[in-house]
């Protein structure tokens, strides 16, 4: 309610008393059913329509929506020479595709995430209720189908479906760099279940998926793709990237001598640590590889100098599948095994 930006009042207004509703339902005898449909009613349905019925949403909407266009008219999502905020487009080629889609880009967004988790198995409502969910599911959720197409991935990796949960990443990878991380998971989760030709399958079909989509425009317009996706997040243009939440590693860069340079010391080590744990000990279980991953992530989202409270959707979403599996109860193959004690 007090932010800075018209969207987000508008749904924290509108959100706030849809919870209000919902926590006086709770005291009597509704269903609990009832008491969650009416948690997403108010915090996500009624904002998301009455935002996109006023033409409201945060810049990344028109982000997307103009990159579409781009494509359409250029063959190229990107501006070769941006030089505002808004002429930056720091998504890979992919997110592109949901402004070339007829409506709103959130509809779509938004859409996308809902059917990756449910494919995941990750059917819970309370989690589209969630404000750090339902907040970007209103105003333009640009990671949420990045984040449910990674829950997906790693839920085929630990069914045992390599091509699969291969299209799954390469797909999540092709709209935004935060997605990379999750193959060597996934492909870790893969050689211990199914051993190492499936885990190479994983790999080959999702990297060919990501390159296939972006390679193609990054060699077509090298300068323009190195501009937004590359030297903007990384804050090496005259145009600072938005990306400014107080937490642990912006805080550094602002307030600490040389704290940049310690924010991107402390995300590589962590990095690194994940990366050996991977070898030292690779996750035999879903639960295993979207705990690691997100525990990754939430490391990423603290220590990155340039970041936002958005991005925490990643280790909640993860967390989330994590959770589910651990309370379903994960089998583990007897190839697994046999991986093991090899």
């Amino acid at each position: 309610m007090a932010s800075g930006l018209g969207p987000h009042r508008v749904w924290g207004w509108v959100a706030g008393a849809g919870y209000a509703v919902a926590a006086i339902l709770t005291s009597g005898s509704v269903p609990l059913r009832a008491v969650r449909s009416a948690a997403v009613l108010g915090a996500v349905v009624l904002p998301l329509v009455g935002l996109v019925a006023a033409g409201l949403g945060q810049l990344e909407v028109a982000v997307v929506e103009r990159s579409g266009l781009l494509l359409l008219t250029t063959g190229s999502p990107y501006v070769t020479d941006p030089v505002a905020v808004a002429d930056f487009n720091p998504y890979l080629p992919g997110m592109a595709l949901f402004g070339v889609l007829p409506g709103d880009a959130r509809w779509w967004l938004g859409g996308a995430f809902v059917a990756s988790l449910a494919a995941a198995g990750v059917n819970r409502s309370w989690l589209l209720a969630c404000p750090l969910i339902a907040l970007p599911l209103a105003v333009g959720g640009i990671d949420l189908p990045v984040a449910g197409l990674m829950c997906l991935g790693v839920s085929l990796a630990g069914q045992g479906r390599p091509g699969r949960a291969g299209l799954a990443l390469g797909a999540a990878a092709a709209l935004k760099w935060t997605a990379w991380p999750a193959l060597p998971v996934a492909l870790a989760l893969i050689a211990v279940l199914r051993g190492g030709r499936p885990a190479l399958r994983c790999a080959a079909v999702g990297l060919s998926t990501a390159t296939a989509a972006v390679l193609p425009f990054a060699l077509a317009d090298p300068a323009g793709f190195y501009r937004n996706v590359v030297a903007f997040p990384l804050g090496l243009t005259a145009t600072v990237s938005p990306a400014a939440s107080p937490l642990p590693g912006h805080l550094l860069a602002v307030h600490v001598p040389g704290g940049a340079v310690i924010a991107v010391a402390l995300l590589s080590a962590g990095a690194l640590l994940i990366a050996l744990s991977l070898a030292v000990r690779p996750p035999s279980t879903v639960r295993a590889a979207a705990g690691r991953l997100a525990l990754g992530l939430g490391l990423a989202t603290a220590l990155m100098p340039a970041t936002r409270f958005g991005y925490l959707v990643y280790p909640l979403v993860l967390g989330v599948l994590a959770h589910r599996s651990a309370a379903r109860g994960t089998a583990v193959l007897p190839s697994a095994r046999k991986a093991v004690v090899a």
